[in-house]
């Protein structure tokens, strides 16, 4: 479900937002990509989801789901999930600002989230599979900073023991 966290704020303006992403992903990298070279009317910063520097700058916003759903966070703190995440991006673009706007009404929202589903599930079937993706065929998705999605637990954190002095997180 697309939901927008204000924390308590009533109106602000949006200067910049981070869109926090799945730096594993295919389609995340791809869509990053994309982002990086449209022209914004909106500053975004794109940032590894589940990354130290995620943890750092939002230690209040929750890293398992950031890597579930695509989640956008503006500078007044605004915090954006799911559809309402990708509209607020395509809201920061200057080619894609009208769209935005029509995605916002409730027959948008309804195509909107339709497109979110095809992409989880995109990202779904490039995760699994038998033998394939990368579950491997094991029902889960590792990665390499100790995040790993089981589905029937969904997102989980193993901090990588680091025993030999070198450690992906850093």
């Amino acid at each position: 479900m697309s939901r927008t966290v204000d924390r308590g704020v009533t109106s602000a303006p949006v200067r910049g937002l981070t869109v926090l992403y799945d730096a594993e992903c295919g389609l995340c990298k791809h869509l990053r990509e994309w982002l990086v070279r449209q022209p914004q009317l909106v500053p975004l910063e794109l940032v590894p989801a589940g990354s130290a520097e995620a943890r750092t700058r939002f230690p209040g916003v929750d890293p398992a789901a950031t890597l579930e759903e695509v989640t956008v966070i503006g500078d007044s703190g605004q915090v954006y999930r799911g559809t309402a995440a990708w509209i607020v991006v395509l809201w920061a673009l200057r080619e894609h600002r009208p769209l935005a706007h029509r995605l916002s009404t409730p027959t948008g929202a309804f195509l909107a989230r339709g497109a979110v589903l095809a992409a989880a599930k995109y990202r779904g079937a490039q995760w699994g599979g038998p033998g394939g993706g990368k579950w491997g065929g094991r029902g889960t998705y590792s990665r390499a900073d100790g995040w790993r999605y089981a589905p029937e637990q969904g997102w989980v954190y193993d901090p990588p023991a680091c025993a030999d002095g070198t450690c992906p997180t850093g």
